[in-house]
């Protein structure tokens, strides 16, 4: 029996490739949030520019600014609703459909058997160029949010949502069964982020050579993120994704751990359970039965020699055997034999 079975040792390396590729995601936003947790703090204010002017190359790596969103030319307007303006607009089609299987169809009842599924008909994103303000009216700084469709999640809020569903008559009915999808609606989204909404931008800060402040994608590590509310939100986030993906790969390698402890317990028992080897017969056994065979027929080599046969003397068969012998010949000399005498042996 192989020590660890294919399948065992398919296991085995599969939890291990994933413990790794779980590991690596884990430490990564661990990394992400111990850099974000580790940023500088600030707020749009009139003293940024004086921050900026006296860090190395006119630039801060990575910070976390706090401000109110304003357009810097003219904004999008919300296509529901009248007045609503924006910088940054999706507008979304979704269609939902029905599936079922075939035991789904032979017993309509099952809606367990049932799942959804949903198709991105269109997606359109806008964006105009916006900047960070602060709260404070009198405060002139304004910090100028370069790039932000690169942000790891795009900052938007749903204004508008409506869920339409089609009207099937039996011949359509007929084709989903037949089909086995069956359209439940088409969802229609529209989000933006607003104008005067609070947000937190966390990426590099840097001074422009004509004095304006912009917030860009960081040039070396770390991630580039816009969210809605203050950075602690975006640092909660990614410390729920590193324990999902660390407690992922604990998990997987708590199964390469018990597939690797079962093949060794079975190999255990198995050596255990393992037949030894027979000793060898003691060399006065093996005397014994040496001795034993000399004693026996020679014919049957089963019933010791129970007589002599006369002329020659010799003592070398049964009595059967004697009697069975095709012609009075002794079976050792071929010599005739003339009589017979049972052998009595105390």
């Amino acid at each position: 029996m192989e020590p660890v079975t294919p399948v065992e040792l398919l296991c085995l390396g599969s939890s291990l490739a994933f413990s790794g590729l779980f590991y690596y995601l884990y430490r990564r936003k661990a990394g992400v949030a111990a850099r974000v947790q580790e940023a500088p703090k600030l707020q749009v204010g009139d003293d940024l520019a004086a921050l900026a002017a006296a860090a190395d190359g006119k630039c801060l790596p990575y910070v976390a600014l706090e401000g109110i969103v304003l357009p810097a030319e003219a904004a999008l307007s919300s296509q529901y609703h009248r007045g609503m303006q924006g910088v940054i607009q999706k507008l979304l089609l979704k269609e939902h459909r029905l599936i079922w299987n075939s035991l789904a169809r032979s017993c309509a009842a099952l809606s367990a058997c049932r799942t959804e599924s949903e198709r991105v008909l269109s997606e359109q994103v806008y964006t105009v160029p916006f900047l960070l303000a602060s709260p404070d009216a009198e405060a002139v700084t304004q910090v100028s949010v370069e790039s932000p469709l690169r942000a790891v999640r795009l900052p938007l809020e749903t204004v508008y949502e409506r869920f339409q569903q089609p009207a099937h008559g039996f011949r359509d009915l007929l084709g989903h069964y037949l089909s086995g999808e069956k359209p439940k609606g088409i969802l229609e989204t529209e989000e933006m982020l607003r104008v005067g909404a609070a947000l937190t931008g966390v990426g590099e800060l840097a001074l422009h050579p004509d004095g304006s402040l912009h917030l860009q994608p960081p040039a070396r590590e770390g991630e580039y993120f816009l969210c809605l509310g203050d950075w602690q939100a975006v640092l909660a986030e990614l410390e729920a994704a590193s324990g999902f993906w660390k407690g992922a790969a604990a998990l997987c390698a708590a199964l390469g751990l018990a597939v690797l402890l079962h093949a060794v317990c079975r190999a255990l028992r198995h050596a255990r359970l393992k037949p030894e080897p027979e000793d060898k017969e003691p060399e006065g056994e093996e005397e014994a039965e040496a001795g034993g065979l000399e004693d026996s027929c020679v014919v049957c080599l089963s019933r010791p020699r129970e007589c002599v046969l006369l002329g020659c003397g010799h003592i070398c068969c049964c009595f059967r055997c004697f009697q069975a012998l095709p012609s009075r010949l002794c079976p050792i000399c071929r010599g005739p034999i003339d009589r017979v005498v049972p052998l009595y042996q105390a």
